[in-house]
C-alpha cells in the first residue's frame, strides 16, 4: 500500500485566506481509494456580502419658487458647481415691476403716516389749549397707528416682491454635480412642477445603504455589545460596483437605523466612502463587503460531508474504523467549504472526499 502525502490549502470562494494549511492524505484499500483529512486550526478571513445603494452625501431637488418661463439655464448635466453658483433664471419683468410697484406703496405709506404724525401732534397742542376735544385727539391718534400699520404692511409686501424677485435666479445650494435637465430654456415652470428642474448631488463622500436582518444585528450586538458599539468597532469595509470592479478606497460604517422595518424585516445601515476621484455616481448599485477575522477555525470542504435527518455529519476515522459523527457549522460557511463549530476536534482525521460510498465502521488502514 503506498500512501501519497500532498499539502493543500482550501479557500471559501476565494472569500477565505488561509494562513495555515492541512494535511492530506489518500489511503487505497483493494479497489476504493479514500482521502483522509487531518483536521488543524488556522486564522480564516471570511466577507460577507450585502447588496447596496449608493447616494450622494446630498441629493438635492432644485424646485423653483416662483412661477415663469425659463429665460437662462447656466448649467449642463454633469457639470459640477459650487455653493451659490446661478443654476436657472426666471423671466423676471413681471417680478421686477412687482416690486416696484411695492416700493411706490411704501413711499405713499410714508407720506399717510407723517401727515398723521402731523395731525396727531398739531391735535395734542390744540387739546392743551382746549380748543379740540379728547375724541377728537383720539381720533387723530387712531389715524397715525392705522397709518403705521399700512406702512408696515407695505414694507412686507415690498420684502415679498423682493424675494420673488430674488427667487427668479435659481442657485446651487452646495458644492456637487448636476443631474439631469428636463426643462430647457423657454420652459414654463412653477413651485407645482412634478418633476425637478435638475438634482445637484453632493458627491465629495457618498452613503452606501445596506441592510441586515434581525437575527445578524442581534449576533453583532452579542459581539460589541450595542449598536454604538457596532458602529464604533466595525472593521473598515470594502465596496464591489456593479461592473465586479472592487472601490479603490475602503468605507467606514457610519449609522444603524435601529429599526426593524416591517415589510422586509431587516435592519437598514450606512457605510460613507470618500469619493476624491468621483468613480462613484449617486444612483449606482453593487455589493458592500464586511470582512471578519476568525481565529483558531476548523474548516472541512462540503465533499466530506453528508446528511443525516436534517443533520450534516462527517465520517471520524476513529481507532481504524470510520465512525458517523454529527458537527455544527457557521452561519458564514461558503457554497464549498464550512467551519466547523462543534463535533470535531483539531487532530481528528475524517474522510474528505467519496463518503457517499462509505459506510459505518468501515475499516480504514493509516
Amino acid at each position: 500500500m503506498n500512501l501519497n502525502r500532498k499539502i493543500f490549502c482550501y479557500s471559501l470562494l476565494s472569500l477565505i485566506a488561509f494562513t495555515g494549511c492541512k494535511e492530506e492524505v489518500v489511503v487505497q484499500q483493494g479497489k476504493t481509494t479514500y482521502k483522509l483529512l487531518t483536521l488543524e486550526k488556522q486564522s480564516i478571513e471570511l466577507t460577507s456580502n450585502y447588496s447596496a445603494s449608493i447616494r450622494g452625501k446630498q441629493d438635492i431637488n432644485i424646485f423653483p419658487q416662483v412661477s415663469g418661463y425659463l429665460t437662462e439655464v447656466a448649467i449642463n448635466e454633469g457639470q459640477d458647481v459650487k455653493q451659490g453658483d446661478v443654476l436657472f433664471v426666471i423671466e423676471q419683468t413681471p417680478y421686477k415691476a412687482a416690486l416696484q410697484g411695492a416700493k411706490a406703496n411704501v413711499a405713499i405709506s410714508k407720506a399717510n403716516v407723517a401727515t398723521a404724525q402731523l395731525n396727531y401732534n398739531n391735535a395734542v397742542v390744540l387739546k392743551k389749549k382746549k380748543i379740540v376735544s379728547q375724541s377728537d385727539l383720539t381720533a387723530k391718534l387712531n389715524a397715525l397707528n392705522s397709518a403705521k400699520a399700512q406702512l408696515d404692511l407695505m414694507k412686507a409686501q415690498e420684502d415679498a416682491s423682493q424675494a420673488n424677485l430674488d427667487f427668479t435666479v435659481i442657485k446651487s445650494p452646495s458644492d456637487g454635480v448636476i443631474g439631469k435637465l428636463p426643462y430647457r430654456k423657454g420652459s414654463l415652470v412653477s413651485p407645482s412642477l412634478p418633476e425637478s428642474l435638475t438634482v445637484v448631488s453632493d458627491n465629495s463622500e457618498m452613503f452606501v445603504y445596506f441592510s441586515m436582518t434581525e437575527n445578524q444585528i442581534l449576533d453583532l450586538m452579542d459581539q460589541y455589545g450595542s449598536l454604538d458599539s457596532i458602529v464604533a468597532n466595525m472593521p473598515n469595509v470594502i465596496l464591489q460596483l456593479n461592473n465586479g470592479s472592487t472601490y479603490q478606497e475602503t468605507g467606514e460604517i457610519e449609522s444603524i437605523s435601529g429599526i426593524i422595518e416591517n415589510n422586509t424585516g431587516a435592519i437598514s445601515m450606512r457605510a460613507v466612502f470618500p469619493n476624491s476621484a468621483k468613480r462613484l455616481l449617486s444612483g449606482g448599485s453593487g455589493n458592500l463587503q464586511i470582512p471578519e477575522t476568525r481565529s483558531n477555525a476548523i474548516v472541512i470542504p462540503k465533499t466530506a460531508t453528508f446528511e443525516m435527518q436534517d443533520k450534516i455529519c462527517v465520517y471520524k476515522v476513529v481507532d481504524g474504523k470510520t465512525k458517523s459523527t454529527m458537527i455544527d457549522i457557521s452561519k458564514n460557511s461558503s457554497d464549498t467549504d464550512y467551519i466547523v463549530e462543534s463535533g470535531i476536534e483539531v487532530g481528528d482525521v475524517i474522510i474528505s472526499e467519496g463518503v457517499g460510498l462509505v459506510r459505518e465502521n468501515t475499516v480504514i488502514n493509516q
